[in-house]
């Protein structure tokens, strides 16, 4: 191993029996693969030089490292590279520096590596982690590369601690599984962040992704991943990226969904491009949340299946588009949306108004008229003026059911007559009608005038339309006697008159002040 590093060759122990090289299988290696942590650690804190012409390297496989490898606070120049190679002690790396560190398929008990800066790449794929893995405050300079990883929790039921992590470029988090809490608090990606097909679970605890303030320059991926022969048994970089890893699903290839059983929260993350749900699967308990809470992102693309239990928040969230679909947002009492901002609507498959008016209402278990108004800009402003006006209508028709019995019935003598103005071509089916049973009724009548020289001419289709329009007169009413029952109808028609006009009224202010 000593003249393999000094040469850069790679040093190789494996027997080529796929099952004996296997170090997540519980079978003894012998003495002959076995390396002390000791000699790496010597290797890579104060090794030797290269020989001429050589590039000093540590690469390894099919090696198991007995003892705990600790460089806590070094400086490792050479590159390193440990492929297929098993770890009985913890590998311990705080604020030790890198250029480019790569453990490859290895088992490893415990990676506590918190404040560890690398000048190029963190590669982690393929490796089992039993104890969690500590990455807090660590620096990446390009990729963070931990495609199928499987990693279990520690002692306080993280599986990955990695608050305030920085990485250049991507982090690449495919086809993982993770049993306990991700947690990525105030973490900053340059690019993409990708969990494409990963599956999160914490049993122990109320979230799989803890994730608050997290800052992605691109796209967070919470969506398939397409699973191909390349996606296995690659050992060389990028380690199973590329074909069918790394990439969205095509049509006839083999995929896994991403899924999450346990909570997801991001409240306050700031995505440059897009959060992507894609048919992503979110199991919850009836205390869980799904939680964008004040994201901010160009797109949201919630196309997830719709969780049973649990509630999605997107409280304070401000998106420009909204990418959904009908099927994936959940029922009454299981959405909040208070103070939601959204620019523009793009419905995948069949989502009607009255289905879209069902999740304003599944969003709001008490009235709000934030939700309606917001979606009726967003209707206007795309030029669907009627389903603008309907949903303002079913907004008013939301807040009579919080008046007092009299506004109610106020109100339902609004909606029946006008419809709260936002249909004004029922008012004058309304006038019309009464006109005519009104000039029908006056038409059979020859009331005696108030003063005989000074009346016009009898007229029953003027004198209806004169007591119906308020205001304005037509020069019959006030001329003529009515007596007994005409008398009733007069008020009667001077009451509805002034019912369509105040409604009416009230429809135009309301228009008016959208416009």
């Amino acid at each position: 191993m000593w003249r393999a590093f000094r040469s850069g060759n790679t040093y190789d122990l494996r027997v080529d029996d796929a099952l004996a090289d296997d170090p997540m299988v519980d079978r003894p290696w012998g003495a002959e693969r076995t390396v002390r942590a000791e000699v790496v650690a010597l290797l890579l804190l104060s090794g030797p030089d290269a020989l001429p012409g050589r590039v000093a390297a540590l690469k390894v496989r099919g090696v198991q490292i007995t003892g705990a490898l600790d460089l806590s606070g070094g400086t490792v120049a050479p590159y390193v590279e440990l492929t297929g190679c098993r770890f009985d002690g913890q590998v311990l790396l705080p604020e030790c520096r890198f250029t480019t560190l790569r453990l490859v398929g290895c088992a490893i008990p415990r990676l506590e590596a918190a404040r560890l800066h690398t000048e190029g790449d963190l590669h982690l794929p393929r490796c089992r982690i039993e104890g969690g893995m500590r990455l807090t405050d660590a620096q990446i300079g390009t990729d963070l590369l931990i495609n199928q990883i499987v990693v279990h929790r520690d002692r306080n039921n993280r599986s990955i601690a990695a608050d305030g992590l920085a990485v250049g470029q991507d982090l690449q988090a495919e086809l993982i599984e993770s049993y306990g809490e991700i947690s990525l608090r105030g973490a900053k990606v340059g690019v993409s962040l990708s969990l494409r097909g990963s599956r999160l679970r914490n049993p122990y605890g109320k979230r799989a992704l803890n994730a608050p303030q997290l800052t992605v320059e691109r796209t967070l991926y919470l969506t398939p991943a397409g699973l191909s022969s390349a996606t296995y048994g690659n050992t060389t970089p990028p380690y199973g990226i590329g074909r069918g890893l790394g990439q969205a699903p095509v049509r006839g290839q083999r995929i896994q969904r991403f899924e999450c059983e346990g909570g997801l929260r991001l409240d306050d993350g700031r995505f440059g491009d897009a959060v992507d749900l894609q048919d992503a699967r979110f199991t919850l308990e009836n205390d869980q949340e799904l939680s964008l809470r004040r994201i901010q992102t160009p797109e949201l693309r919630f196309l997830s299946e719709r969780p049973e239990r649990g509630k999605v928040v997107l409280s304070g969230a401000r998106i420009i588009t909204l990418v959904d679909r009908s099927t994936s947002w959940p029922g009454p009492g299981m959405l909040s949306m208070g103070g939601f901002v959204y620019e523009n609507l793009v419905p995948l498959g069949h989502f009607p108004l009255a289905r879209r008016l069902e999740w304003v209402t599944a969003a709001t278990p008490e009235y709000a008229p934030e939700p309606y108004e917001r979606l009726a800009a967003v209707k206007r402003a795309g030029g669907e003026d009627s389903e603008a006006r309907e949903v303002l209508l079913a907004k008013q028709r939301r807040r009579r059911e919080t008046l007092p019995l009299a506004g109610k019935a106020w109100g339902v003598l609004q909606d029946w007559v006008v419809a709260y103005g936002y249909r004004p071509g029922r008012a004058a089916l309304w006038m019309a009608v009464l006109w005519a049973a009104g000039t029908f009724a006056f038409a059979r009548y020859d009331p005696a005038p108030i003063k005989p020289d000074e009346h016009p001419q009898w007229s029953a289709p003027l004198f209806a339309l004169d007591l119906l329009i308020p205001v304005i007169n037509l020069g019959q009413d006030g001329y003529w006697r009515l007596e007994g029952g005409w008398q009733w109808a007069a008020a009667g028609l001077i009451l509805l008159g002034w019912i369509l006009a105040t409604t009416v009224a009230a429809g135009a202010s309301r228009l008016l002040r959208r416009g």
